[in-house]
């Protein structure tokens, strides 16, 4: 009798072991705060050109005079990327300065098209929409002279190829956008390759490898070699020296450019090897360099850069392009 007892109790003890408690129920999760919605383009899709990448959106800032605009070039190396990210749109925006964001030919589009060198489309894209834009400056109620150029990474090149270069403006042209101004007020840019001179940037940067795609050297039809072919670009450099000259932003500087203003995330080291050697500072470095030796503005920033001014891109851009 004692042990059959003594099973009975062990036996309920197992049970009660085995049952789960009675769930509690849980708290109430904090309702996910819903995306906020993308903002439209006040006109979107608008054609500057004929191909399919020849298109941008105009977002209109509410202005009663004409707003200056921030003129802005997506990234991705010139094989890749989309007008729809557009840096700093908000905050131009809210500080009255209307934003133009544009699409372009790809540079392996223009390989494949038998373009040489293939950066002359995205590059030439960038200074037509630029012109467009320009002449739709009654229309749009804009600023013509207070435009500022924004981007990264390629976009940022871009950016700095127009900022720099001498007017492409055509006075004689039969056609008016043609004859339009692609001068800029300044331009505001993060992570750009300033050079693309494979000479200079293997001074700069020991393992850099950016840069050959722009001028042919790359298989159009597969955008991962993109960067793979920088020793047989920097062997060949006296064969495409006379496109470096005519697309390297570094080429262009002169005393009488708009300021600019460089971003970076990293801290520079000039001849060494860079963890990231396609967005380095050390592009940033030797251009502030270059252009303090012409007499150019130039602000660099990165962690711990001195003389910083302007904290981000978004408060170079409002100061400058809205002061007196």
């Amino acid at each position: 009798m004692k042990s059959s007892a003594i099973l009975t109790l062990i036996l309920a003890a197992s049970l009660n072991a085995q049952t789960p408690a009675p769930a509690t129920k849980p708290a109430a999760a904090p309702a996910a705060k819903p995306a906020a919605p993308k903002r439209a383009p006040t006109l979107a899709n608008v054609p500057y050109g004929t191909h399919e990448r020849q298109v941008l959106d105009f977002y209109k800032a509410d202005s009663a005079k004409p707003a200056p605009l921030l003129f802005f070039i997506h990234g991705g190396g010139w094989v890749a990327g989309d007008k729809s990210g557009v840096g700093e749109l908000e905050a131009c925006l809210k500080a009255g300065i209307s934003v133009v964001s544009i699409n372009y030919r790809y540079s392996w589009q223009a390989q494949l098209a038998g373009v040489m060198p293939p950066v002359q489309w995205p590059l030439e894209d960038a200074a037509r929409a630029l012109q467009f834009v320009r002449s739709k400056a009654a229309e749009w109620n804009i600023d013509k002279q207070r435009i500022g150029a924004s981007g990264g990474s390629a976009g940022a090149c871009s950016s700095l190829y127009l900022a720099f270069h001498d007017d492409m403006a055509d006075p004689k042209s039969r056609d008016p956008i043609a004859r339009e101004s692609t001068r800029l007020w300044c331009a505001a840019v993060s992570g750009a390759q300033t050079s693309l001179d494979p000479k200079q940037l293997k001074e700069w940067t020991p393992n850099s490898r950016y840069g050959g795609h722009a001028f042919g050297f790359m298989d159009p039809n597969e955008r991962k070699t993109r960067d793979t072919r920088f020793a047989e670009f920097l062997e060949k450099r006296e064969s495409v020296l006379k496109w470096i000259k005519m697309y390297s932003p570094y080429e262009w500087v002169s005393k009488d450019d708009p300021p600019v203003y460089l971003y970076y995330s990293s801290t520079p080291a000039i001849g060494q090897e860079q963890k990231d050697p396609t967005h380095t500072s050390n592009y940033g470095v030797k251009l502030q360099e270059h252009c303090r030796e012409i007499g150019d503005e130039c602000e660099l920033v990165y962690p711990g850069a001195p003389d910083v001014k302007h904290k981000s891109i978004a408060e170079f851009l409002i100061e400058t392009l809205k002061k007196p």
